[in-house]
């Protein structure tokens, strides 16, 4: 599918973020391990979650939706060895965090997924699930799916993380439930701290203590109802229309601006962005509030490895916004980013390029020459749900026709979005 956008004039309105994904992740995959009935309101209904919901059904786990979701949970032995091959599709959170927790349960299983998937590296979360027990088994040297797991019996570990990434840390998390003792995490830099967050609301034993998690084995988790808050990655691409398009004005409602995800609002208000954050609250232990964003003019920055983290979804589309701010804007420290949907770095310099921007790739990041002048131009999303939703912004500040190809890519994590595009600019 192909999707043609022309120059918007302003962008005017009001918008409740969709639910966010990375909790949908963790909210089905808790519930499920858990013993008895979950409820879970506002829940993501997107491809990726549902190769979640998918597989935990594969797994044996009754799963009703509605308006609400409603896990019946298993309890951490319940889980069933499943018949076939779970696919996880495009979600790469769903194929690293279920390696974790069918590690510790003792049956053999196998999950692939697309094209895409299959290309991921899934090496830096087999070594230390093996450091606690697992025998798994992968493609390439165990560096690529398809990944086949038989579990049970882990052993504790202290494992130091050569490379901040929450879906890791996630799984050896995870993993640690069914270890006989304490499971010890240590991030180089913070990175996303949802399954830290939610834990302890299903009983979990966990503490984080700076840079260190520890969760304690041994114990059954209990379910519980959840509220899933606004997706700040989701609402990020109409923040950036709305600084990047003269005359905008919009607020987007009750999103989450968990820390750790919301570096890229802290790096567009350090550019000078026109940004109120209003009624801060917490929704299920996670702190969400209202944002209000104006047209703003942007000053370019530097954008070091240490800020990474808590913005490597937005990476895309902070790359639109460099584009336009005054001055020059280098992104370091970003090399994962060439290993997860696309190699969104190749991607977006190439599709800038096009646009009429100058771009400088290095191994590891990008800089960009603001004030660009950018012009219609044919892009191609290599099935990447944020770059098809990057380059989307950037057509509204381009003179001429912009298409975006394979743009169904937005199914993953959003599939509202171009309907949603259309209500604001219209």
């Amino acid at each position: 599918m192909k999707i043609e956008i022309n120059k918007a004039s302003r962008l005017k309105g009001e918008i409740i973020s969709p639910p966010d994904k990375s909790i949908s992740h963790r909210a089905i995959m808790l519930s499920s391990i858990a013993k008895g009935k979950s409820i879970i309101r506002n829940l993501l209904k997107a491809a990726d979650t549902l190769s979640t919901l998918n597989a935990f059904r594969t797994l044996g786990v009754d799963i009703s939706e509605d308006k609400e979701v409603i896990i019946e949970g298993k309890g951490r032995f319940g889980l069933k060895e499943p018949v076939s091959v779970i696919d996880c599709g495009n979600s790469g959170t769903t194929m690293r965090l279920l390696t974790g927790v069918l590690s510790g349960n003792p049956f053999f299983s196998v999950l692939t997924g697309d094209e895409s998937l299959r290309t991921r590296p899934m090496g830096r979360v087999i070594k230390p699930l093996r450091q606690m027990g697992a025998q798994i088994m992968a493609r390439q040297d165990d560096s690529y799916p398809p990944i086949a797991v038989r579990g049970g019996g882990l052993n504790p570990i202290r494992y130091e993380m050569p490379i901040a990434s929450a879906q890791v840390k996630s799984a050896i998390l995870l993993a640690g439930l069914y270890a006989d003792g304490v499971t010890e995490v240590i991030e180089p830099v913070k990175s996303r701290d949802h399954t830290e967050r939610m834990l302890p609301s299903y009983g979990a034993d966990v503490d984080v203590s700076g840079l260190s998690i520890r969760v304690k084995g041994g114990i059954e988790l209990e379910g519980i109802e959840v509220d899933v808050p606004g997706d700040f990655s989701s609402a990020a691409f109409f923040i950036a229309a709305a600084l990047l398009v003269k005359d905008s004005d919009l607020t987007v409602k009750s999103v989450g601006i968990n820390p750790t995800r919301a570096g890229f609002l802290n790096v567009l208000q350090e550019m000078g962005a026109n940004i109120s954050v209003e009624n801060t609250r917490e929704v299920s232990g996670e702190p969400v509030a209202d944002l209000y964003c104006k047209y703003s003019e942007l000053r370019a920055i530097d954008i070091g490895a240490e800020t990474i983290p808590s913005l490597i979804d937005e990476f895309p589309v902070l790359c639109v916004v460099a584009s336009q701010a005054e001055g020059v804007t280098t992104i370091k420290g970003a090399g994962e980013l060439r290993v997860k949907e696309s190699d969104r770095i190749k991607a977006m310099a190439e599709g800038l390029r096009k646009m009429g921007a100058e771009v400088e790739e290095y191994d590891d990041g990008l800089s960009i020459k603001g004030s660009a002048t950018l012009k219609g131009a044919d892009i191609e999303t290599y099935g990447d749900h944020r770059i098809a939703m990057a380059f989307s912004i950037a057509a509204l500040t381009a003179h001429g026709k912009t298409t975006i190809h394979n743009a169904e890519a937005v199914n993953i994590s959003y599939p509202e979005f171009f309907s949603t595009l259309k209500e604001l600019t219209g």
